[in-house]
């Protein structure tokens, strides 16, 4: 593993959400790089408060209990996932790496950055056979598409690739994200507008050149593709 993430390790054979364990580890004082892995998830979440769904023992399921954690935490992560993920994955921004369009890995930062922690969670479909989702994700669930005696050398993968993309200068970490950038060029929307995805700036925003003209630059929230 990591020489520095990863241990003290945390393995549940089944648990409702490994955030969860993590965030209280980390409010008992838990080292920076303690890991929680589980072989399953009841309670996983996603994003805007969605679940994530994984059938046992076929997806990386890990939250990492961080220190002093980096701004630009969530796109190091996804950077390090499409990593792991191989030449053909992208990053649909902020931190939804895509093969084919199909997501397979979902990141959720959580935290209290005032105390000087996060909890990183991060689920990836190794071994995921998309047929045994819920039907309603079949259109947009991804996989590896390995084994699932893959689980673990993909975790030992993954936490060297966030090893080093945590030790990434912010102008080189952004170099890196933005070659696997999934959105630029793309037309988009989101709550409030639409335009066309042009890039990501200094600081991790998604630059968006506006239909009448002019840019516009978002921080947070959900962005799709539009139709």
């Amino acid at each position: 593993m990591s020489a520095t993430l990863g241990r003290p390790r945390l393995h549940l054979r089944a648990t409702t959400s490994t955030n969860d364990r993590a965030r209280a580890l980390a409010l008992d004082g838990a080292p920076h790089g303690t890991l929680v892995t589980a072989g399953e998830q009841r309670a996983g979440r996603g994003r805007q408060g969605r679940t994530w769904s994984a059938p046992p023992g076929q997806a990386l399921l890990l939250s990492l209990v961080l220190r002093d954690p980096p701004v630009l935490l969530p796109l190091a992560a996804a950077l390090a996932v499409a990593e792991v993920a191989g030449d053909a994955a992208l990053i649909k921004w902020p931190n939804d790496v895509v093969i084919g369009g199909r997501k397979v890995a979902g990141i959720l930062a959580e935290g209290r950055p005032q105390e000087g922690w996060a909890v990183l969670g991060i689920g990836v479909n190794v071994a995921l056979r998309v047929e045994e989702l819920p039907e309603e994700l079949h259109a947009t669930a991804g996989t590896l598409g390995l084994t699932p005696a893959d689980v673990e050398p993909t975790l030992e993968r993954l936490l060297g690739a966030l090893e080093d993309a945590l030790a990434l200068a912010p102008g080189a970490l952004l170099d890196a994200y933005r070659e696997r950038d999934a959105l630029r060029g793309r037309e988009v929307s989101w709550a409030d507008g639409r335009g066309r995805a042009a890039g990501i700036d200094g600081s991790g925003r998604l630059v968006v050149e506006l239909p009448a003209g002019g840019r516009t630059a978002l921080s947070a929230g959900e962005v799709h593709l539009a139709r």
